[in-house]
């Protein structure tokens, strides 16, 4: 009988004590004294238009929704600073029908970021080669309607938008 006892109380311990695991996003591995984040506009080295801004303005708005920083469009006057460079974004189909017609087109956005602390002046994340694939339909008959394809496109780019800013905040602030 006393050794269930102790059996069931080294049990108990080692249940209270858990498995180690816990969510994503509950924390931040940045050095306590970052605060103000800087996030100035990506460069864009791409023919599409707006790209920077849309991107840019995700990543803020990002930074924002975890609340704990305060996010400046500036690089100066802050303790650490997001960079990003948009280096390629490509279409191409995905998916022909019978005719020969796309029906389903892939959109591809590459960008560098790094994250660098001003204070230690010591970059603490990076990436060089980002990627971030979308697809959409399009129906063949208002593939020569430009409304109609741009439209999709925006779309995906929204999309794009949103899961880089998603991802590339997650794995700075956690340590991905």
């Amino acid at each position: 009988m006393k050794h269930l006892w102790t059996v069931a109380i080294v049990v108990a311990v080692l249940a209270q004590n858990g498995c180690g695991y816990s969510l994503a996003g509950r924390g931040s591995f940045l050095p306590a004294y970052i605060k103000r984040i800087g996030v100035p506009l990506f460069t864009n080295q791409t023919p599409v238009f707006d790209l920077d801004r849309q991107l840019t303005e995700r990543v803020r708005g990002e930074f924002i929704g975890r609340g704990k920083y305060v996010i400046s469009t500036e690089a100066t006057a802050v303790d650490a600073v997001l960079t990003g460079v948009i280096t390629s974004v490509s279409l191409a189909p995905n998916a022909l029908n019978s005719a020969q017609q796309a029906t389903r087109y892939v959109l591809t956005v590459t960008v560098s970021a790094e994250f660098k602390d001003l204070h230690a002046n010591k970059v603490l994340w990076s990436n060089p080669s980002m990627q971030y694939r979308e697809e959409f339909s399009l129906d063949p008959t208002n593939a020569l309607d430009p409304t109609t394809f741009l439209g999709q496109d925006a779309t995906a780019r929204e999309r794009i938008a949103n899961e880089l800013a998603r991802t590339l905040v997650s794995a700075i602030l956690e340590a991905f």
